[in-house]
């Protein structure tokens, strides 16, 4: 795994882009970054197991390096199913194709996988019975969340289920100052220096647009899903399970 450098030496004036260096240091970064990330992908391949039913498909947005991907693949219990995996980055289309094979080569391909480099927003979503938004509606114009969500909501089976992680802010001042301030002590004690983490901050500030707990739940509920929960918080980071 490669260490993640970059904002040692980007002073994070240009935006954050998922482009070739960060795809390459990529699963260091979201281990480093992301408390409570490898729950949640252990979480999506037990949900696979229990929501995939035989013949239909799972979409996982925003697949990145395809953690998400790899996790239903090896939690599917069910024959005939397909995962289709989604991102409009290049660089992360090629380097997930990698960890692909290399699963292919390890495990064989039980479930097929098909990478779609698209945008999001441009999926015609059908059959599904589980989707997978793993730290991706964040990167979506807050303007077009609403629709996505519902094109989501209206491809599920009854049944279905939508995962949902994001990284969110709190209603409360006070207690968003306490988070952030606890998520920079975790990525201290990750071996970030307060240089890269100011950085990187600058670098995703209006590309990551946080929204609240009820705030997502509040979309949940308008695009249809009968029941959502929280199922897992850690500081600022949040994993929501929906139901259609």
């Amino acid at each position: 795994m490669s260490e993640d450098k970059i904002f040692e030496t980007d002073d994070g004036s240009e935006p954050f882009r998922f482009n070739a260096s960060v795809a390459r240091v990529f699963p260091d970064m979201l281990q480093r970054s992301i408390p409570g990330y490898a729950a949640s992908l252990e979480a999506i391949g037990s949900l696979a197991a229990r929501y995939v039913r035989a013949g239909t498909t799972c979409y996982d947005l925003g697949c990145s390096l395809g953690g998400a991907t790899l996790a239903m693949r090896q939690g599917i219990q069910q024959p005939c199913c397909r995962i289709v995996a989604v991102d409009a980055a290049p660089a992360m289309i090629e380097r997930c194709r990698e960890m692909l094979a290399e699963d292919d080569r390890q495990h064989g391909p039980e479930t097929q996988v098909d990478l779609v480099e698209r945008d999001i927003r441009d999926i015609q979503y059908s059959n599904a019975s589980m989707v997978v938004l793993n730290y991706t509606l964040q990167f979506v114009d807050r303007a077009d969340r609403d629709e996505l969500v519902q094109n989501i909501y209206a491809g599920l089976n009854e049944g279905g289920l939508l995962v949902l992680s994001e990284k969110v802010v709190d209603e409360d001042p006070h207690m968003e100052s306490l988070l952030i301030d606890l998520h920079h002590e975790h990525k201290r004690r990750n071996h970030y220096s307060t240089l890269e983490i100011a950085r990187k901050r600058a670098a995703l500030e209006d590309v990551l647009v946080p929204e609240t707990v009820a705030e997502h739940r509040d979309r949940l509920k308008r695009a249809g899903f009968s029941q959502s929960a929280v199922w897992l918080r850690y500081f600022n980071f949040v994993s929501i399970i929906a139901i259609r």
